[in-house]
């Protein structure tokens, strides 16, 4: 119920403060200007909005990207970026989403039944250029390959701008990192306020969260399972880890400088977890990883498997989005109640 709650506030509070910057910011809408104004007035209306554009340059991942207008013709690519884009108002400049990892944000789901579902995973370049894009949104590098949609210097050549969330792409992501493509995001689309608003709005939460974070003697060791039979596949410097250490906890393989790694279950053992967060995606159930680790032979005599301290989190709420304070809430639940 604590988390049910947490997640409505969140919600509740980066909607009104778009809803309440909405009206005021300078960005090209199809919003009516008045139950009394003529078309002629409208088109006028819009037409100052987009001459009020600036320029905008931004350095993404080595590359500049430079937009002389408001993208309007927008595809997403991945969940957590999608509900960025959602969550700043922007559905209007949206014609084609894919890969959702689960269900869109409760909030987002009419807004998003109103875009064009181009893939389940990533399409292909033929069904993302018939959308005629003028803007593509990766949350992932995978996005960007030549066996899907394209690399970001081929789409360059159609005239497409490709920005790739850069906060899931550097190693040791911190919540800055995301604020910082939020603000991109919002400058490119024009909507500058409301970036503000949504990252105010996260602050706040994120900030409420860790006050209720108790003062512990030492820390709790956390082992983060993400998937494999052989190895295991795990955190070690991506952003759940950053999440974790500002829950007050340890993850036993942040030395690593990789985001994600391959290590033994050997090694699982050696550092002994107190828990073990299970990320919770794909075809293989939270119940099937979580039956494979307890019917593994080599962990029987681990802290976390002894105490069947297990914490479930989705990919989605541990990517690096606008759910990250659902995601510390999830952890600092987990870990002391």
């Amino acid at each position: 119920m604590k988390k049910l709650n947490t997640m409505k506030t969140i919600l509740a509070g980066l909607i009104t403060a778009i809803m309440l910057v909405g009206c005021g910011q300078d960005v090209s809408t199809n919003e009516d200007v008045g139950t009394t104004g003529s078309e002629t007035e409208e088109t006028s209306n819009v037409e100052q909005q987009e001459s009020a554009y600036e320029t905008v340059e931004i350095e993404n991942n080595d590359q500049l990207l430079v937009f002389t207008e408001q993208p309007k013709r927008a595809v997403t690519l991945n969940q957590h970026v999608t509900e960025v884009m959602l969550a700043l108002g922007l559905e209007e400049f949206m014609v084609g989403t894919a890969y959702l990892d689960d269900e869109v944000l409760p909030e987002f789901k009419e807004a998003y039944e109103s875009i064009a579902v181009l893939s389940d995973k990533y399409p292909s370049q033929e069904v993302f250029l018939a959308e005629e894009p003028d803007f593509a949104y990766a949350g992932w590098a995978s996005a960007f390959r030549e066996d899907n949609i394209g690399t970001v210097e081929q789409l360059k050549e159609f005239g497409i701008p490709a920005y790739l969330h850069e906060s899931s792409t550097k190693i040791g992501p911190t919540i800055d990192d995301i604020y910082t493509d939020i603000r991109n995001i919002a400058r490119i689309f024009n909507v500058e306020e409301r970036g503000e608003q949504l990252i105010a709005s996260m602050k706040e939460e994120m900030g409420e969260i860790q006050k209720t974070i108790p003062e512990v003697s030492e820390k709790k060791k956390v082992f983060v399972f993400d998937s494999g039979e052989t190895a295991p596949f795990t955190v070690a410097q991506n952003f759940l880890n950053s999440l974790i250490s500002l829950a007050g906890a340890e993850n036993i393989f942040s030395e690593i400088d990789k985001n994600w790694a391959e290590v033994s279950w050997e090694e699982v053992v050696d550092r002994d977890p107190d828990v073990i967060i299970i990320v919770d995606y794909g075809e293989t159930t939270v119940e099937e990883k979580k039956d494979l680790l307890l019917r593994h032979p080599a962990l029987e005599n681990v802290t976390a498997i002894k105490n069947e301290n297990f914490i479930v989190i989705p990919l989605s709420a541990a990517a690096e989005g606008v759910r990250a304070p659902y995601a510390l809430d999830i952890l600092v639940d987990g870990l002391y109640n």
